[in-house]
């Protein structure tokens, strides 16, 4: 049920964003008189789902649910429709069009996507606010993985400053490190400040890490007690403290976590606090160390913030949030480029898409991932890559400037071009995804 809800969040997500891309193309191409022949949600090689031609534009419903097109009476796009093109040009058409229209069109679907996602993210911290989490009411400290403890980390550490700056809002923790290519950070461990040195291969780690590197520490209190699992046949239940692990005392989750590894397949000691007495049951650990419990979130033990926005303050913040987004991508594409950041590691297909959505439905996760698409949707299409947005923008500059447009038939070769290399990065970025899962499965499994 959960994957049907991920799923479902996915597919109208892309589905609205989709839309209006095309609807972006759309709406000047008519206000210009130029002919549109078909509007399709998703693509529809060989058949579609659905399609009603009204007026001149046939309206479709595609079956491989890979984006969305609309077909421009005399466009070199993706449908390569060289008969058309090699017709003499009718005033309807894309190509008789003056270059300022045809790049109004051009710009339709990336400026809508742009409004689309500042709008939302405004709305979103409008309608339902801003939860932060400030780093000073990480009161317990982090726990840390592998990647953490390689950086010098410990469980227990308070974050004081990153790159010398103060560190307040503990959410932007990843962020402060790899797009201000922090070099130090320092934290109180053990009531004493120490600062460590962070290696520049942590930043190009972090960047594409599917961990949780350093995550806010709390206590050990059982949030629930899955049914017919060894916890619940030891007679543990919802709202006991667990306090001990074989002769181990311990105060904190991950202390119980670490020892339940160790531990795998064997019969422990736990001791647990209910009421105000103290009780010790005989559990027998699974084969990946569970017992079948889920403690309480973070939630429960930390203060977490939350902003409210009026109106006016909410769209300034979303397009402000908005713009820092789009900016740190700039900024990733450019380290991943100069070798900083390792495309196997950053880029993502639907899956990694997939993922960015909760497992329960909550609209104002679902819009705020939405506007987050929305930005990235733009900044994709804009690249300067033939065949995207961007490349046909490309190409209508050259024009403008030079009086005159590229050839039908380097348009063509640059089309082919363009097409491999966008099929060449769907299928790494979906194959990387498709390695991910399979390389995790081991631990994923437990």
């Amino acid at each position: 049920m959960e994957y049907l809800v991920i799923a479902g969040q996915l597919i109208l997500s892309l589905s609205i964003l989709v839309v209006l891309h095309e609807w972006g193309h759309f709406f000047p191409a008519r206000l210009f008189g130029t002919r549109v022949e078909k509007f399709y949600l998703f693509f529809n090689p060989w058949f579609s789902l659905f399609k009603k031609k009204i007026g001149e534009t046939e309206y479709g419903i595609g079956w491989l649910p890979l984006g969305g097109y609309v077909k421009i009476a005399g466009m070199m796009d993706e449908s390569f429709d060289k008969e058309q093109l090699a017709q003499e040009p009718q005033p309807w058409e894309f190509r008789s069009k003056p270059a300022w229209q045809r790049l109004i069109i051009m710009i339709g679907g990336v400026t809508v996507n742009f409004i689309l996602g500042f709008l939302l993210w405004g709305m979103v911290l409008f309608i339902w606010g801003e939860k932060y989490l400030p780093n000073e009411s990480v009161s317990y400290g982090i726990y840390v993985d592998e990647l953490g403890e390689e950086m010098g980390l410990q469980n227990g550490d308070k974050i004081v400053s990153i790159g010398g700056k103060p560190f307040e809002d503990f959410g932007a923790l990843r962020k402060e490190i790899v797009f201000n290519e922090a070099n130090t950070m320092t934290v109180e461990r053990k009531g004493q400040q120490v600062t460590l040195d962070i290696d520049e291969q942590y930043v190009s780690k972090l960047a594409g890490y599917r961990g949780f590197f350093a995550t806010p520490r709390h206590p050990f209190v059982v949030g629930k007690v899955l049914k017919d699992n060894p916890a619940d046949k030891s007679g543990i239940e919802e709202g006991d403290s667990i306090i001990g692990f074989n002769d181990m005392e311990i105060a904190y989750f991950d202390q119980f976590k670490n020892q339940a590894n160790i531990h795998r397949d064997e019969t422990i000691k736990v001791k647990f606090i209910r009421d105000g007495k103290t009780w010790v049951e005989d559990v027998r650990l699974d084969s990946c160390g569970r017992m079948g419990v889920m403690p309480y979130g973070s939630d429960r033990y930390l203060d977490f913030g939350m902003e409210k926005y009026a109106l006016g303050p909410a769209m300034a913040a979303g397009f402000k949030k908005g713009w820092d987004f789009l900016a740190a991508n700039v900024k990733g594409f450019g380290m991943m480029f100069t070798g900083k950041i390792k495309a196997s590691e950053s880029l993502g297909g639907f899956g990694t898409i997939a993922n960015l959505f909760p497992s329960t439905w909550d609209w104002g996760q679902f819009w705020k991932i939405t506007a987050i698409l929305s930005l990235i949707l733009a900044f994709m299409n804009i690249l300067p890559i033939p065949i995207l947005d961007g490349g046909h923008v490309m190409f209508l500059l050259y024009e403008m400037v030079v009086g005159r447009p590229p050839s039908q038939r380097f348009m063509e070769i640059s089309m082919n071009i363009g097409l491999f290399l966008i099929m060449g990065l769907l299928l790494y970025a979906n194959g990387m995804d498709v390695v991910r899962a399979w390389t995790g499965g081991g631990a994923a499994a437990c």
